[in-house]
């Protein structure tokens, strides 16, 4: 069984946490977050340390344990250092442009450009035509966004060209030719 629920948040010294009746609200260098916790999960703010703990172990209150803990803790990295994904273009012609004030524009293989419009709280940048850097403060939007850019184009698994993550790994199929002929 995981004790993810039991670990002690630390808070940064450039990080002010508040607990306004399980709303909890985080304020950074980079931005602010709030989140609404269940009611009956009890969060505990003391000098620098933050720790969850619950009312009873029904499994109702263990499930929201390590996941409170861990969305609290992951509010705390966003605004003091922040999100960042990355993403590479393969194939021939594929581009990407950010310069077009909230939106990024994809030339991925189809007749038309894609647009894909950015949310508030994200930003968007093309360091070369063949890469895309999102950066937010918010783990589930830097997430959200980043799998939405990949899905205009994912990865073939025959000579690999789409969408990718940087650190991503393309398992590629063997084609017809390797069967012999006939």
């Amino acid at each position: 069984m995981s004790q993810i629920g039991r670990k002690i948040i630390n808070i940064p010294d450039d990080v002010n946490v508040s607990n306004d009746n399980n709303n909890v609200i985080v304020k950074g260098k980079l931005g602010e977050l709030n989140h609404q916790f269940d009611k009956e999960m009890i969060i505990d703010i003391s000098d620098k340390e933050i720790t969850v703990s619950r009312p009873s172990d029904l499994k109702k209150f263990k499930e929201l344990h390590g996941l409170t803990r861990t969305l609290i803790s992951n509010m705390i990295i966003g605004v003091s250092t922040g999100y960042t994904r990355e993403l590479s273009l393969v194939g021939t012609g594929f581009t990407a442009d950010a310069s077009k004030g909230n939106f990024l524009l994809l030339n991925v293989g189809y007749s038309h450009p894609v647009y894909v419009q950015s949310p508030d709280g994200i930003s968007v940048e093309t360091p070369k035509p063949t890469e895309i850097t999102v950066k937010g403060i918010d783990k589930q939007l830097v997430g959200q966004y980043s799998a939405r850019v990949r899905q205009v184009r994912k990865p073939e698994p025959y000579k690999g060209k789409g969408i990718r993550y940087k650190d991503e790994h393309i398992r590629k199929k063997a084609g017809k030719t390797v069967g012999g002929a006939g």
